[in-house]
């Protein structure tokens, strides 16, 4: 069957109704997002922490920013990782379900940044989808691709530490999805800017 002809009538959550609504604009906020996952399959594979930080008017908004660890322990029992990540963090810890309403209801309409956005879209749907919510329809803007376009690259893609590398930002030796999604904003100003983009 079609998936529109499915999805017709359906009663969504209230929290999707609220998010469908504010696309009646465009939004003047971009919404930098990383997340860190149990593997690379949407399907079999599930998020276990979430960063991002707001750009607005070509500013970093710390204030502006979301962070989570998801609580996963059905994953994590039937995978036999260890929850010591979890257990032992001291950010935020949410249900997946409470998790993804709360960054629905923090991205809004604005539109997302990432490096390889593609995959983490694809990986928020695959949450809603098990809300019975339907698909992000916000814009996406991956730093790689603007990477490539600047520099008129087909044939390769790029790591975010490589990226990192050619516009002399700083690395650091933690690995968290804040720290990604920090990394990632800044670079995202920096191609923004060299690319015109407003």
């Amino acid at each position: 069957m079609l998936d529109w002809l499915k999805n017709l009538n359906k009663e969504y959550p209230e929290f999707w109704k609220t998010y469908l609504a504010k696309f009646d604009k465009k939004s003047t906020r971009f919404v930098v997002l990383s997340t860190e996952t149990s593997g690379l399959n949407p399907v079999k594979d599930v998020i276990l922490s979430i960063g991002s930080f707001a750009v607005v008017d070509n500013s970093i908004l710390i204030g502006d920013s979301f962070e989570t660890v998801l609580l996963q322990y059905k994953f994590l029992h039937d995978n036999g990782l260890s929850n010591e990540f979890i257990v032992e963090s001291k950010m935020k810890k949410l249900g997946e379900a409470e998790a993804i309403q709360t960054l629905i209801e923090y991205i809004g309409n604005a539109v997302l940044v990432g490096h390889h956005i593609d995959f983490d879209v694809e990986m928020i749907n695959a949450a809603l989808e098990r809300l019975d919510c339907g698909r992000l329809k916000n814009e996406a803007l991956d730093v790689d691709v603007m990477h490539r376009k600047l520099n008129d690259i087909n044939d390769k893609q790029f790591s975010l530490d490589e990226l990192c590398t050619a516009y002399n930002i700083p690395k650091s030796d933690r690995n968290s999805s804040a720290e990604d999604a920090y990394k990632t904003a800044l670079l995202f100003l920096k191609l923004k800017s060299r690319l015109g983009i407003r």
